[in-house]
Formats: C-alpha cells, structure tokens, sequence
C-alpha cells in the first residue's frame, strides 16, 4: 500500500522537478515539492445579495387597498379615532337630587320588591276528601266491569233540562255534561271530591264547574257505563 501512493504521488509531481523513482531509496520530500490545492478564500461580504432597500420599509398601514384608505380619499378627510366614551357612553344616571326614598329608579342597584316580599302561603285545603274504604279508583273501576247495571234505564233516551231536574236527589242523582246525560248515584261514594261536592250539579248541566274544577279528566271514560242519553232543548 506504502510503494502505491509513493508511485501516485511521483506521477502527479510536475516533469521538471527531479525526484527520485519509486525503485530509489526513499528520501524526505520537502514542503515545496508536494502539489497543494489552493482555493480562493471570499471573505468579501459585498457580493452577498440583500434585498433592495424597500424590503425593509415596514407596510403601510392601513392597506393601500383597505376599506378605510379607501373612504379617506373618497371623503378627503382623515379620519377620527373615537375614545371609548365616545364609543360607547355612559348610562344616564338620574340626580341624587330627584331621587325620592322608596321609589326604585331605572339605573337602581337596589333589589327589587318582587324579591323583598315574602313568598305568598300555599293554601292547605285540597280538594279530595278521605274516601271510605273500597271506594278507590281501582274499586270502581272493578265496579264498572262487574256487569251491574248503573244506568237505571233500558235504552238510551232524550233527556230535557225539565226532566233532568227531576233527578237530583241521593239516591236518584242525573246530571249532564257537555250534552251527555249520567246517572251519577252509583258514582258519588266513589268521587274524590266527596259526595256533596258532587251533588252540586245533580239535576241540572254540569258542564262549566266540570271544566273550571277538573277539565283534564276524562269523564267519557269514567262514567261510560252511566251513560243515560242526550241532553235536549225542550220541544
């Protein structure tokens, strides 16, 4: 390895310079007679390329094409900055002179009455009463599939206001609601308002105290099989 670069460096050594063959005994080379690779060493930033001076011109403000420099040269005028006053101004606020004691203003921080007032006391009465035993909601309803008849009649008649006022007593209690006619005597143990709530409107058209107490109910379903007939004007 040691003879190959001896014989590759003589060969690159210029044919004027006398040195010696790969076959001669070896001798020091001086500094002079090794080829060096010179390169030329560009410390001269000068012919760096920048940017043009422009480049370091900070951008106009606002933007040649913005909204606002354009309403400036359409209007001629510069235009104003607004403080935040001018923004957005202050509330008005009334004068301490005008303030009356007691009397809440509109820019008041006081709290308001509404709030100062003690809630109003839920009324303690309801209008159920205690029921005797097995005279639920479920008891009359079982009483309805029982096959008693609670009509009291054989067919379904017409009934007039004069004959309906016939049958307002306990034991024989007709009232009619929203045209229907019921015969109410098996129902009254069973009502939750108790049965002198219900005779109210025995004998006669219970339609308005029925929708002013209770109007969610369903009363086709819970007095279908007390169905008497039709209420009618009389002739």
């Amino acid at each position: 390895m040691a003879s190959y670069l001896r014989s590759w460096l003589y060969s690159q050594a210029p044919e004027s310079t006398n040195l010696p063959k790969p076959s001669d005994a070896p001798r020091i080379v001086e500094d002079s007679e090794v080829p060096t690779i010179t390169t030329e060493d560009d410390d001269d930033d000068s012919s760096t390329v920048h940017g043009d001076d422009e480049d370091d011109v900070a951008p106009s403000f606002p933007a040649l094409n913005s909204a606002q420099r354009l309403g400036t040269q359409q209007s001629g005028s510069v235009p104003r900055i607004l403080s935040d006053a001018q923004l957005m101004p202050p509330p008005p606020m009334p004068s301490l002179a005008v303030r009356r004691p007691g009397v809440p203003s509109g820019s008041s921080l006081a709290v308001p009455p509404s709030t100062t007032k003690p809630p109003p006391k839920l009324s303690t009465k309801r209008g159920k009463v205690a029921l005797a035993p097995g005279h639920g909601p479920l008891d009359w309803a079982n009483l309805k599939k029982s096959g008693q008849d609670l009509r009291g009649v054989d067919t379904l008649l017409r009934v007039t206001p004069s004959m309906l006022k016939e049958h307002r007593t306990r034991d024989d209690a007709w009232s009619a609601f929203n045209g229907k006619v019921y015969n109410i005597t098996s129902y009254l143990p069973y009502h939750p308002g108790g049965e002198k709530e219900l005779m109210r409107v025995a004998g006669r058209d219970g339609s308005k105290l029925f929708a002013l107490t209770h109007a969610w109910v369903n009363l086709d379903y819970m007095l279908d099989t007390c169905l008497v007939g039709f209420l009618v004007p009389e002739s």
